[in-house]
C-alpha cells in the first residue's frame, strides 16, 4: 500500500518592500513584491515567514511570522501587518524599514484556511488576528455564495480597528456578510459593542445556528483564543470539527 504523499516544503525567496503605510498609530502594512518575479500562491489564512538582518541573543538572525492579509491573487506581491512591540527586536524593525530594502521569505505556510462551501461562518479576531479574514471574506464573497458570514472584531478603540472602513463597505455591498466592531475601551459617545469579542461570541453563534451548521474560525491572543473554544464547546455545543483557531503570541 502507498504511503500518503508529504506537502512540499514552503518555498524560500527573496521580496522587495514596494510600499508601507500605518493603518492604525501601531500597525504598519507592508506591501511585498518577489524578486524573481515568479507569483506568490497563497490560500487565505496562510502565513509567512521572514528573515530580519537582526541578531538575537545567539548572534542568529531573527525570523517573525506573519499571517498575510492580502486577499489571494496569481500576482508577484503580497501583504502583511504588524503591530510594534514596545522593545521588539522584529516589529521595530519592520516599522522603520525603508521601501526598495530585500528581505528573505518562507512560505506560504499554514492549515488555518477555509473552504468556500463551508457553510454558515463567524470570524473572532482580536487586533491583527483580523488579517487572515480579511482574504476569506473577499474570497467567499467572490465566489456567489450567500451563507452568513460574520466577523467579530474585538480592539481598544477605533483607532485600532484597522480594514474597518473597507469591511463595513462590503458589508454595505453584501446582505450576507455582517462585521460587527466591539471595543474594549470606547470612548465618549460610542454607541457600538463593548467589552470583549469573549462576551459577545455565544449569542452570534446560537443566532447564526439557524443558518445551518456554522463554523468559527478565530485568532488572537492565546488567552482569547482558549476562553472563546471554551464558551462554544460548554455553552454553545460546538464539536471540534467546527472549531478553527490560530494564535499569534
Amino acid at each position: 500500500m502507498a504511503e500518503p504523499s508529504r506537502p512540499a516544503p514552503p518555498e524560500t525567496f527573496e521580496a522587495t518592500l514596494v510600499a508601507a503605510r500605518l493603518v492604525t498609530p501601531r500597525v504598519r502594512e507592508l506591501l511585498f513584491e518577489r524578486v524573481d518575479g515568479q507569483p506568490f500562491l497563497h490560500r487565505a489564512g496562510q502565513w509567512v515567514s521572514l528573515v530580519l538582518p537582526v541578531l538575537d541573543e545567539k548572534g542568529r538572525p531573527l525570523r517573525r511570522a506573519y499571517s498575510l492579509s492580502s486577499v489571494p491573487a496569481a500576482g508577484v506581491r503580497f501583504e502583511l501587518v504588524v503591530t510594534r512591540v514596545d522593545d521588539g527586536a522584529g516589529s521595530t524593525f519592520l516599522h522603520e524599514v525603508p521601501v526598495g530594502t530585500r528581505l528573505e521569505v518562507k512560505g506560504p505556510q499554514g492549515t488555518f484556511t477555509r473552504d468556500v462551501e463551508a457553510g454558515p461562518s463567524l470570524f473572532v479576531a482580536t487586533g491583527t488576528g483580523v488579517a487572515p479574514f480579511r482574504g476569506m471574506v473577499h474570497e467567499a464573497l467572490a465566489s456567489g455564495r450567500s451563507e452568513p458570514l460574520w466577523v467579530l472584531f474585538g480592539v481598544r478603540s477605533l483607532d485600532d480597528a484597522l480594514f474597518a472602513d473597507e469591511l463595513e463597505a462590503l458589508a454595505r455591498q453584501h446582505p450576507q456578510f455582517r462585521f460587527l466592531l466591539t471595543l474594549s475601551r470606547p470612548g465618549p459617545g460610542w454607541v457600538g459593542r463593548s467589552g470583549y469579542v469573549q462576551g459577545h461570541v455565544l449569542s452570534l453563534w446560537q443566532e447564526l445556528a439557524a443558518f445551518g451548521t456554522p463554523h468559527v474560525y478565530v485568532c488572537g491572543v492565546k488567552k482569547m483564543l482558549l476562553e472563546v473554544r471554551e464558551v462554544l464547546k460548554t455553552q454553545g455545543g460546538a464539536q471540534r470539527a467546527q472549531l478553527h483557531l490560530e494564535s499569534y503570541d
